[in-house]
């Protein structure tokens, strides 16, 4: 956990009150005002009302489309002549292929290898030549800006750039508006453009207005630049480790960003990759909402108890984005299941001889879990002759059902092992 400054001091950094409301009317042209839900669930959870600002369902998916705009609007027509390129796992290249062809602009996409095949998809749907290079984020960033420097086209920053940061901050603006009682913001971060905008519009509205709103960030452990860069005064580098959030996993922070972040931002706190999953697979449940695992950070925080519940008024939980690969939707639903102990994969040694593998089908329906998938082999190491292994994977009803299998399991003389002991 790290914490900023003077919660009640405005950003010296970020764009003035006046650019926002700028960008916002440049941005209305293709940005649509999207869904503020309440969350029953949540606000139990948390203990206070807590609304979820629903940017997964903005036009190409996420937020990113307002401050790729209102960039892209403000470049001059020799500067369009010359065409765009920018760098992105897919959330900024949709955005900016979109706004580049709204406004007629040919523009060049580099995403890593291994991208996602529906991001890929999508950013080429929009009209952009899209170039493989890189196997993280970082490597895709340098060979954008070597394109750039080479053909003379003009490198659109995922969020380090003035009319970035303005264009996100028009998000802080439909928040107050949406939910004028909101007192805490919960935003996801990688490089920062999106916080660093929104709590530039929403501490100088509110200056304005005579009162505070905190804005508390949250990123993902394994892509966590921010605490130590704040720790230190300065951006900081890090070394990425593999991440489900891959649409915040930047390993330094933006120099603009930062600089406002660190005067803006109340707070900036952590979740773990269990965390990201558990709260996917409750947007998806409770909520009805597919949303990435980045775009979930701030209902992770939540749901593991890092952020907690203001003293008075409204959370929003930002989510902000829905571009998800139904592949690791599908991965990650399984984790996020494990995390919420309701499903559960055991390794049993077994005699080898006839019955054996109706006998565990009998306790187990006993507990009345579901049995998901089985593996019987002979093969594994280690084995004696005599016995067999068997790989069951069942689901359960959570904590104490899971623990209710496993005691009935060994009450019949078994020994079953779990996957992550």
């Amino acid at each position: 956990m790290a914490t900023v400054t003077d919660p009640t001091r405005t950003p010296f950094a970020g764009p003035s009150l006046d650019e926002i409301e700028a960008a916002r009317a440049i941005v209305s042209r293709v940005a649509q005002p999207t869904p503020m839900e309440s969350s029953r669930y949540l606000t139990d959870v948390l203990g206070a009302p807590v609304l979820l600002k629903c940017e997964n369902l903005q036009r190409t998916g996420s937020y990113k489309i307002r401050g790729a705009y209102n960039r892209l609007s403000k470049l001059t027509e020799e500067e369009r002549a010359r065409g765009v390129v920018a760098a992105s796992a897919g959330n900024h290249a949709q955005g900016v292929a979109f706004a580049a062809r709204e406004l007629g602009i040919h523009a060049t996409i580099f995403m890593p290898v291994g991208v996602a095949i529906p991001k890929f998809q999508a950013t080429r749907a929009y009209g952009a030549d899209v170039v493989l290079s890189g196997s993280i984020v970082d490597e895709t960033l340098r060979a954008a800006a070597d394109f750039a420097t080479e053909t003379g086209a003009v490198f659109i920053p995922p969020f380090d750039h003035p009319d970035v940061v303005a264009g996100q901050g028009t998000l802080g603006l439909e928040i107050l508006e949406e939910a004028p009682e909101v007192t805490t913001i919960v935003v996801p971060i990688g490089g920062g453009g999106l916080i660093s905008g929104v709590a530039s519009a929403v501490k100088q509205r509110a200056a304005r207005e005579g009162r505070t709103v905190r804005v508390i960030g949250v990123q993902a452990a394994n892509a966590a630049a921010y605490p130590p860069s704040l720790a230190a005064g300065e951006p900081v580098d890090i070394s990425l480790v593999t991440t489900i959030a891959d649409g915040i996993a930047v390993s330094r922070p933006g120099a603009l960003n930062f600089e406002i972040i660190r005067e803006a931002v109340d707070e900036v706190v952590t979740v773990s990759e269990d965390d990201l999953a558990r709260a996917l697979l409750v947007l998806l449940e409770r909520a009805k909402l597919v949303v990435e695992p980045a775009g979930a950070a701030g209902v992770a925080a939540i749901l593991s108890g890092a952020v907690t519940a203001p003293e008075d008024g409204t959370l929003v939980a930002i989510l902000s984005g829905g571009n998800i690969d139904p592949l690791l939707m599908q991965r990650v639903i399984g984790d996020g299941l494990a995390a919420a102990d309701r499903y559960l994969k055991l390794s049993i040694m077994l005699p080898d001889r006839p019955g054996q593998l109706a006998r565990i089908a009998e306790i187990l329906a006993g507990v009345n879990a579901n049995v998901v998938e089985v593996l019987h082999t002979r093969h594994g190491r280690g084995m004696q002759l005599s016995q067999v292994e068997l790989n069951v994977s069942v689901e359960t009803r959570g904590t104490e059902h899971r623990q209710h299998v496993i005691q009935a399991l060994r009450a019949a003389g078994y020994d079953p092992v779990l996957e992550d002991d």
